[in-house]
Order: structure tokens, then sequence, then C-alpha cells
């Protein structure tokens, strides 16, 4: 009975994390550029046992609520990567979630819509219409999670990094029908292997022809193109990016980065010359923790203290 009872106790300690979570939909009521279709939402697990999920209808947060005793005040707000095909979930989301609560910072992992023009009357808005809305609502619901509403970043893989970028950039006029008065700006942005310009010769192309489709504007091209949006108000924003990567080039970090220099907004950025795309939270090539950078980096801009 004894080994029986120690075999269980890591299931009882571990049981309180998995109770923290919950699902958040992130629209109560009719579901903004949406239109009736036959699309299912997919969940299927990727190579490395992960989840993934691909054609989203319902969007929602899942949240990740830091330990009481950590509890520092500040949120972000998680957007998997996958070329707006799919989201990787696990990976860059749930695993994510976890190493920011060690940090003090609540977790939100957003299943945002990927582009989808039979789901969708404009593909192009329906991810950063969630993004929007995501960072609105942590912001309203600020005091229930106990974080501060002044303290709500975004974080991007990828696809999603674009997505967050695109957030931190496109915030002056908000999506939707009725957005409020609410802002939907991030506080800050914490870009990983970003997608940032829809450019020919740098984009990711499966990304692009998602997004805009096969023939892009010069203007959808332009409006897209995150570094040719970044202004004064964009938010201070955290990088990070290998210069091996062949699926986005190492040059949309630069940009960007170069951007907010020319803007003069605070910008730190992490560049290794090994580790492709994809990596997560561990690029196996250094033994260098990426998200200890990031601590730093959230500590000296004071969002880690209590």
């Amino acid at each position: 009975m004894k080994n029986v009872l120690l075999a269980l106790l890591p299931l009882v300690l571990a049981a309180p994390l998995a109770q923290a979570q919950r699902r958040l939909p992130l629209y109560s009521g009719v579901i903004p550029n949406a239109t009736p279709s036959a699309v299912q939402e997919i969940t299927e697990k990727a190579s490395d046992g992960s989840e993934r999920v691909r054609q989203v209808v319902q969007p929602e947060l899942v949240v990740y609520r830091a330990p009481l005793d950590k509890a520092n005040g500040t949120a972000v707000i998680i957007c998997p990567g996958g070329g707006y095909e799919s989201l990787s979930m696990g990976k860059e989301g749930y695993q994510v979630a976890e190493r920011l609560n060690e940090l003090g910072v609540t977790a939100f992992v957003l299943k945002y819509r990927l582009p989808n023009d039979a789901a969708q009357p404009d593909k192009t808005q329906a991810p950063l219409l969630d993004a929007q809305q995501a960072v609105r609502l942590v912001r309203q619901q600020a005091a229930q999670f106990n974080v501060q509403p002044t303290r709500i970043g975004l974080l991007g893989f990828s696809a999603g990094g674009h997505l967050a970028a695109s957030a931190g950039t496109h915030f002056a006029q908000p999506l939707g029908p009725n957005p409020g008065t609410t802002s939907v700006r991030p506080d800050f942005l914490v870009l990983v292997y970003p997608v940032i310009t829809m450019a020919d010769s740098l984009t990711h192309a499966g990304s692009r022809t998602r997004l805009l489709g096969a023939t892009p504007s010069a203007e959808q091209v332009k409006l897209y193109s995150g570094e040719l949006q970044v202004s004064a108000q964009t938010p201070p924003t955290f990088l990070v990016h290998a210069q091996d990567d062949k699926s986005v080039p190492v040059q949309n970090s630069l940009l960007f980065y170069q951007a907010c220099l020319h803007h003069a907004v605070p910008a730190e950025m992490h560049l290794y010359p090994k580790g492709g795309h994809g990596f997560g939270l561990r690029n196996a090539t250094t033994k260098d923790d990426w998200m200890e950078r990031l601590h730093n980096w959230l500590d000296a801009n004071g969002w880690l203290t209590r």
C-alpha cells in the first residue's frame, strides 16, 4: 500500500497545475469576420509528440496562472507558430507558458484563427482580430487574473511572431465592428524566429500565401510587412533568431530591430550562429538558454517586480 501511495504522489503534486488551467473563449457572442461553414477544427500530434491544431473555428485562450507565491502581475499572451497553416500549441505554447509561470508571469496561450477563405470573409484580418481581442480581454479582466493592465505582453514564434509584431504595430485603429475603448496595444513584444517582412526575397512564402493569397497587392505587402509599420509607439521588443534559419531568414529579425532603432524603440536581440528554425524553448546547438536572456530583459524593465 505504501508503494502505491508513493507511486501516486507525483500525480497528486501535479494536479494543482492542471486544475489551474482553463479555456477562455475570445468572444462571448458572435465571432467577427466569420462565415458559417463546414470547416471543423483538427487536433493532432506533431512529430515531437506535442499538440498541433489546424482549422481553428472557435478562438480561445488557454490560461496558465502564475503560482500565488510567485505572481508579479505581468501577463504574456503566447502566439504559437505554424506558418499560418497550423498552431504548434505544445512546443510553442503550453511548454512556454509553464516556463513563464516559473518567472511569476501569468501566461495565456492563444488559439487564434488561421486564414481560411471558406470560414472568413477576409482571411487577412482574422488572426489579427483574434490577437487584438486577446489583449483586450486580458486587459479588461486583469483583476480577475491578478495581473496589471499595463503589463501585458505578446510572445510569438515564427508566423505567430508575425502576428505579435502586427499586433504591436497595428493597434491605433483596432479591427472589428465594435472595437470599444480598451487599448489593444501590447506593453512589450517577444519575437522568436519571427516572420516579419512580406517582401519576396526574405519572407516565408507559405505564411505570406496563406495570409495574403498568391498574388498580394503592393499595398497588402506593405501593410503586413512589420518592419514598415514600426513607429515610435511600437512596444519595447525582444528578438531571438538563428543565423542558419532556412525557413525564415534571420534578416526578418534584423529588419525589425533596425526599424526599432530608427524610431528609438527599446529593443534587444539575441542571435545564434546555428539552431535552424522552430527550436522552441531549447536551441540544441548551444548551452545558452534564450529564456534566461528573456528573464533578464523582463527583470531589467521592471516587469518581474512584485
